[in-house]
């Protein structure tokens, strides 16, 4: 009975639905660690004033209010989510932005990504979120094709098994690098922010192949 009612906790994270899933939001919005994580990428991407950024799986937006105060009047940030409910709460939270003409949200899926964010981007970033995709080796080539030459992605994975650890972390990392190799990125580097368990940040360009 614990072990079903973890996993149903567990899917509301992976996509939040209905009352349950907007419990699932506010708890992601107002969570010391999610928003010291969501700061923490943002800065390692180095996103600067103009550019053009796509985060995939958005959630109550909070990296999302990060990049678009990044990017400034003269960038734009782009973001995109498969849940109705997280998409009502990133346009609340990032309501003054989206008024402005700096940021635009889009409810659908990785793997039918519309054609409003073709790009190119300067950046894409992905907390927590890479292993909900489906084939996601596929995902990250398709996401290179919509960077410009030398941009930048940021995959962030901080496990949530019970008993993780930072070798866990350290794992996750190993694996999304591999992926990214694969899918064509070049010159990944692995940062860790030092929380309980810790957060695995991969870092890679697109070489513009």
């Amino acid at each position: 009975m614990k072990q079903t009612i973890l996993m149903a906790v567990v899917r509301q994270f992976g996509r939040p639905r209905g009352a349950a899933g907007s419990v699932a939001g506010w708890v992601m919005a107002h969570r010391d660690s999610n928003r010291l994580r969501n700061s923490w990428v943002a800065a390692l991407l180095d996103v600067r004033p103009e550019e053009k950024v796509l985060e995939v799986g958005f959630g109550p937006g909070l990296a999302v209010a990060e990049l678009s105060r990044r990017v400034g009047p003269s960038g734009h940030v782009y973001g995109v989510d498969h849940s109705a409910v997280m998409l009502r709460q990133a346009s609340r939270r990032n309501a003054a932005a989206v008024r402005a003409g700096r940021v635009t949200l889009i409810q659908g899926a990785v793997d039918r990504l519309p054609p409003a964010l073709d790009g190119p981007f300067d950046a894409v970033l992905a907390v927590n979120s890479l292993g909900f995709w489906p084939d996601p080796a596929e995902r990250l080539d398709d996401l290179r094709r919509r960077l410009a030459p030398g941009g930048r992605i940021a995959i962030v994975s901080q496990p949530r098994t019970p008993g993780a650890t930072r070798n866990t972390s350290l794992e996750a990392a190993r694996t999304i690098t591999a992926l990214l190799q694969s899918a064509g990125f070049s010159q990944p580097r692995t940062e860790l922010l030092d929380l309980a368990p810790p957060v695995a940040c991969v870092l890679a360009v697109n070489p513009g192949r």
